[in-house]
């Protein structure tokens, strides 16, 4: 994400009565960085302490709360993928219901907004609203397994769609999948067994093959070539993970013994989790103020807790 620094130019003319020249034009220069953050139902806000100012929009129409930016909607009816059900949000400054307003104080104006009482010590001293405009609220999302792997290095057909590589064919491609050859065993825990042979303390570029058949078991669904599948490897305890099921404890688990074959056979995947992100970013075009020559204005990318989440997802067994 690219630094802006946004200047926001306000023009104050000063007419005198007994004089027919133009008079002293005052050129003040706001400088906003280049995020802003959101609270109820629904405000935008940019503030800055020095001096004491905020840029704030607040608008019911047509998005209402932050849900509706961040919605998702299944691709289809059978998909375990999702899309943003809107990526682009616009609307009408209106005046009345969505509001654009610059602000000055006396004080600083960080717990102004969020808060049903204003602070008593803060005076503004000079309230604008534009009286028109428009606003465009643009998301970009995105989504990752987190397990380890980049995206980028999951293509495992190597032709640059990430959509057609599941190597499971549980319905999540490999790069959102936590489990990517579906033995109910982490990628991220099938990564973390390896024993570094070649020293280069990087578990993917000679990711452990137990029995050696050229699949490295974060892909093969027998990790240990015994015949028995990894996922119906639960002999203690059938709790969807065979990493925690040892035969004899003071050796390797079942599903990377050989010598141990007992079939118990599964019965479901285990729960796929998958990180969210958001990039939202907003601008506000064709804006007026009385006395402020301003007519578009970028508040930057909101910084919110919401704008990274998760999504539980589990395969059909």
């Amino acid at each position: 994400m690219n630094v802006m620094r946004k200047l926001v130019t306000l023009l104050s003319i000063l007419f005198f009565v007994s004089s027919c020249d133009d008079g002293d034009v005052f050129i003040v220069q706001l400088d906003f960085d280049d995020t802003f953050e959101a609270c109820g139902e629904l405000v935008f806000y940019n503030i800055k302490e020095s001096p004491f100012e905020s840029i704030s929009l607040q608008i019911s129409s047509p998005v209402t709360t932050l849900d509706d930016i961040f919605e998702v909607v299944y691709i289809n009816t059978d998909s375990l993928l999702v899309k943003l059900a809107n990526d682009t949000h616009e609307g009408t400054i209106n005046g009345t219901t969505n509001l654009l307003n610059y602000r000055s104080y006396n004080s600083s104006s960080t717990d102004l907004f969020c808060n049903d009482v204003p602070p008593s010590s803060l005076d503004i001293t000079e309230d604008l609203s534009s009286c028109c405009g428009t606003y465009t609220i643009s998301t970009d999302y995105y989504e990752d397994d987190n397990d380890g792997i980049p995206a980028e290095m999951e293509d495992i057909n190597g032709n640059g769609n990430l959509y057609d590589d599941d190597t499971d064919g549980d319905g999540i491609p490999n790069f959102l999948d936590a489990d990517d050859d579906g033995d109910n065993v982490l990628t991220s825990t099938e990564l973390a067994e390896d024993d570094n042979a070649d020293g280069d303390d990087d578990p993917l570029t000679n990711p452990q093959d137990t029995d050696g058949d050229g699949i490295p078991n974060y892909l093969d669904p027998d990790d240990d070539g015994d015949g028995v599948l990894t996922i119906d490897e639960e002999n203690n305890s059938q709790d969807l993970n065979p990493s925690n099921d040892y035969t004899n404890p003071n050796i390797i688990a079942d599903y990377l013994n050989p010598l141990v074959d007992t079939i118990v056979t599964a019965t479901a995947y285990r729960p796929s989790s998958i990180q969210q992100f958001y990039e939202v970013s907003l601008i506000v075009n064709d804006i007026s103020f009385p006395t402020l020559n301003q007519e578009d204005f970028d508040f930057g990318y909101l910084v919110n807790s919401r704008t990274t989440s998760t999504r539980i997802v589990t395969p059909e067994f």
